[in-house]
């Protein structure tokens, strides 16, 4: 093997920082033919085999360290010809999925197909020129994330799935009508098992072939961007499945996994926790970082399962672990790799989201610097489980329980937040989100369209599961497409409108998200009213500009509610989750304005609806149109 480039990409993955390792193993067109490279440092042989010749052993790779390499100059192997390496260790061989491949056979089969990702066509330059626009301004511009399983958002008449085409022609258009900013999608990249969700993969370049190729892929991200809607990629480096042909004791031994018996195993989840502390493990993920967005043009990445990672004893029993050598339960190796991660990901991409789904009180997973894990946002899940816990509560009981729709401020700007409502909360007999509502059937309806006002403007970027917007009584199932025929039925078609209504609400005013990471942009108006169970909300922008929202959570209605509001201010109607037009049973009232009152203070009276919620404009009056006291 020639002294060339190569050697650099070598050192570099053996030190840790070949962050484009896509680009040196794997399959890779060349003159003369196509070079293969794997890593495989504990492997005795290992042969490329593929329909080129029969799948036998008449291509030995050479082993230069840690890498094994060969180049194939076959003139019948291209573009959509199946490959594996056949991995023999101690007289024991077993035949694996190229790790770097960009391509994979339709499930159940699992070969790697030779593809080259370059000749795709894009045309969403002026996204991109945006996007880098506005890297430094994250938090202070809207975002409402569509959550989508791509294989169960729509099916065809016969069952299968759409293609990725499909999914730009329909999922795109319908995405943007709606007011989403983002669509979120679980994993794509290639999984054997469809009831995973994607969650357990074996192919982590490849996008799944369940859909269509790697160019049907990236053709689909470039129409959301010249919709303007931005595309986040659900991202899995925790674990891997125990699949023979993937990641699984790679060359014989454990080798993208933990080694010991005390950190390999994801109990629970049946699956190997991969090594982060290793140097080549580290480039392996964080080049899988960059690859989908130096290649996919993705614009960020939810990062899946972090605490699982950072804590030793995650869903581990005393004995079953080990601390590390400060006496903690903190995993260094984890803390190292997400610094090292989100520092990279910061440099070489600076306007591509890094989001983090993590469960607990961690501190500064936002931040950039000192402890810092170096993530744009995390998933406020603790709003999330006070929210929706507060949601299932019956309205008798819900003064008890006031503080679980008001005790997320106390911590709403400890760190950068989105507010997930995700697949993960209606599922495995949690209830869909309508059903999770107490009460009769409208009333179902009534608190979940006051629940998502709440959501809404509470502070924080926003997240959706799909087929919430229809108010379906079904939980999730990944086999089943979402609910559309709801559509037909009055109640839903005006949940739907509802939906769509809010989130173009939300797009058309800053006050919901331009000061979205501070209390400059947010004020309680009404917070101790636990008898009543309402809740007023201040949203304001940087110029000072003010939404107030106000929420009664009791099926009773609140005629003449008093709030305090700022002196020489009138509000009038946005939205009123009672309004006819939504499946309520009133019809929006007109302008307020404030009046003074003897203590010096202004006030407004409210009609509030039962099960209900309302957004008012705010306006400074001027002298000329003050009333006269």
């Amino acid at each position: 093997m020639a002294a060339n480039k190569s050697d650099l990409a070598k050192y570099l993955f053996a030190e840790g920082t070949n962050y484009k390792a896509y680009d040196y193993l794997g399959a890779h067109a060349e003159a003369g033919g196509v070079r293969f490279r794997v890593w495989a440092p504990n492997a005795d042989a290992v042969y490329l085999v593929g329909d080129f010749n029969g799948w036998d052993e008449s291509l030995p790779m050479e082993k230069d360290g840690g890498i094994w390499e060969c180049l194939l100059t076959d003139k019948t192997f291209g573009v959509g010809s199946k490959y594996k390496y056949k991995v023999v260790r101690n007289g024991n061989a077993v035949y694996k999925t190229d790790p770097y491949g960009y391509y994979t056979e339709v499930r159940p089969d699992n070969a790697s197909i030779f593809y080259e990702l370059d000749g795709y066509n894009w045309k969403d330059a002026a996204w991109l020129r945006t996007r880098a626009t506005h890297k430094d301004d994250f938090y202070s511009r809207p975002m409402n994330i569509y959550e989508v399983h791509a294989g169960s958002w729509k099916k065809n008449a016969d069952g299968s799935f759409y293609s990725y085409k499909q999914l730009a022609d329909e999922l795109v258009p319908y995405v943007r009508d709606m007011g989403y900013t983002h669509i979120e999608l679980m994993p794509v990249a290639e999984h054997p098992f469809d009831g995973s969700w994607g969650y357990q993969i074996c192919g982590y370049y490849a996008p799944t072939s369940r859909f269509g190729t790697p160019h049907d892929f990236m053709a689909l991200i470039d129409a959301a961007h010249r919709a303007g809607i931005g595309v986040i990629l659900d991202w899995v480096p925790a674990h891997f499945p125990k699949d023979v042909n993937g990641l699984y004791e790679f060359d014989g031994a454990p080798l993208y996994e933990f080694q010991g018996d005390d950190r390999k195993e994801h109990k629970s989840w049946g699956t190997r926790c991969f090594d982060v502390g290793r140097n080549e493990v580290q480039c392996f993920l964080v080049s899988n970082a960059a690859y989908w967005a130096e290649k996919y043009h993705i614009d960020g990445l939810r990062v899946d399962a972090v605490a699982s990672m950072l804590y030793l004893d995650y869903d581990r029993k005393p004995g079953e672990w080990h601390p590390n050598v400060y006496g903690t339960n903190r995993s260094l190796e984890a803390i190292a790799f997400f610094k090292k991660l989100n520092g990279y990901m910061r440099e070489a991409y600076p306007d591509v989201l890094m989001i983090a789904e993590e469960s607990t009180a961690w501190e500064n997973v936002t931040r950039f610097d000192g402890d810092g894990l170096g993530f744009h946002m995390k998933w406020n899940m603790g709003w999330m489980n006070d929210a929706l816990s507060y949601a299932s509560t019956d309205p008798l009981f819900r003064k008890g329980n006031h503080s679980k729709i008001t005790f997320s401020m106390m911590y709403a700007f400890s760190e950068y937040y989105v507010l997930p409502i995700s697949h993960d909360e209606v599922v495995h007999g949690k209830k869909s989100l309508l059903d999770r509502f107490p009460g009769l059937y409208g009333q179902k309806f009534d608190g979940m369209r006051a629940f998502l006002i709440y959501m809404m403007t509470h502070p924080g970027k926003k997240l959706l599961f799909m087929g919430c917007e229809n108010g379906q009584f079904t939980e999730w199932n990944y086999e089943k497409e979402v609910e559309w025929f709801l559509l037909d039925y009055e109640q839903h078609k005006k949940m739907h409108a509802f939906v769509r209504d809010l989130n173009r609400l939300y797009l058309a005013h800053s006050e919901l998200w331009e000061a979205d990471d501070s209390w400059d942009g947010f004020e309680w108006i009404e917070v101790d009213n636990a008898d009543e169970s309402i809740i007023a909300i201040r949203r304001k922008n940087r110029a000072g500009e003010a939404l107030l929202t106000v929420v009664n959570f009791t099926p009773v209605e609140r005629p003449g509610h008093i709030l305090h509001v700022p002196a020489h201010t009138s509000y009038s109607m946005l939205l009123d989750s009672s309004d006819e037009k939504y499946g309520g049973y009133k019809k929006t009232t007109g302008a307020l304005r404030a009046k003074k009152q003897k203590d010096g203070s202004s006030t407004i009276s409210l009609d509030l609806p039962a099960l209900g919620a309302v957004i008012l404009k705010e306006k400074v009056i001027a002298k000329s149109e003050k009333p006269k006291q």
